[in-house]
């Protein structure tokens, strides 16, 4: 059952935070959901959006400014949580990339993480589930999109779940996270040492293969060259080779002058819900 925590009139819409129990992770969790004015009359399509490092369900809300987008093509934005919150475990606050906020859309498969931090099952059952259970939303017309952290999620959860999300694109991702600081910090903490089991959550190696679909609309990113980021820890060349050399139809736009922030998200954001909507909303 959904807990209301907060609800704000937006572009005709609504937009709310809810706290749900997540059976996954045996953690309250905390969601941000916009419903454009078509909810209030019929079930409509949703987009999931994974926020990068250290953000919140609030994040995206509050700074990306795609409700005006969502308003107008009618569909709904569900915006989760970057991890579990009051684990308690020892040491989880120690760093920004690692821990709170930095779930990396996983499930641990190592002590002591194993048994809270498990963002994969959360984002792709507890939260798809309760939103279909309980808000005015098509369960067959999901897409995924997400940013740094999210974009390598939106990109590792639409890969390996096809039959879930119809579309997907992605600001910035994590494109290899196997070969950067940050991916390679957070998948030793959370699985272990052998690199075959990161394979499963490295979306320049699911690309490679049979895994997920050939998407309807292809997969769209988007990366900024002045991303401070970029050279050591995003790796979209290696994501857009592997994508390209398996038949995926994959775009990767770069842009000048751009930074790694949401001042870069939102100016292209109303372009990335144009691109799930020529397929969610079809």
């Amino acid at each position: 059952m959904l807990e209301l925590v907060e609800e704000h009139r937006c572009f005709d819409g609504m937009q709310r935070i809810y706290r749900h129990q997540s059976p996954s992770i045996g953690l309250p969790m905390r969601f941000s959901v916009f419903l454009p004015a078509a909810a209030s009359s019929s079930k409509v399509p949703a987009l999931f959006y994974l926020a990068g490092l250290t953000c919140t369900e609030e994040t995206f809300p509050i700074k990306a400014g795609a409700q005006r987008y969502a308003a107008e093509h009618g569909i709904a934005l569900i915006a989760p949580d970057t991890s579990p919150r009051g684990a308690d475990i020892p040491g989880e606050k120690d760093a920004w990339d690692f821990g709170v906020g930095a779930g990396f859309y996983v499930d641990a498969t190592r002590e002591p993480w194993r048994e809270r931090y498990r963002m994969y099952s959360y984002v792709t059952q507890d939260l798809r589930e309760a939103v279909l259970a309980d808000l005015p939303v098509r369960g067959d017309r999901l897409g995924i999109f997400g940013h740094s952290m999210g974009g390598h999620g939106a990109l590792v959860l639409a890969l390996r779940n096809p039959d879930v999300y119809r579309s997907v694109s992605a600001f910035a991702p994590i494109a290899a996270p196997s070969r950067c600081p940050w991916g390679v910090k957070a998948f030793t903490g959370y699985l272990g040492n052998d690199r075959d089991a990161w394979k499963q959550y490295d979306a320049s190696e699911l690309v490679k293969g049979d895994a997920g679909s050939r998407f309807e609309g292809g997969i769209l990113i988007d990366q900024g060259l002045a991303d401070q980021f970029l050279a050591e820890q995003l790796y979209p060349d290696v994501f857009e080779r592997n994508a390209r050399e398996a038949g995926h139809s994959v775009t990767v736009r770069r842009h000048e002058g751009y930074d790694h922030g949401y001042f870069f998200i939102s100016t292209f954001v109303g372009e990335h819900i144009a691109h799930h909507a020529r397929v969610l909303c079809a």
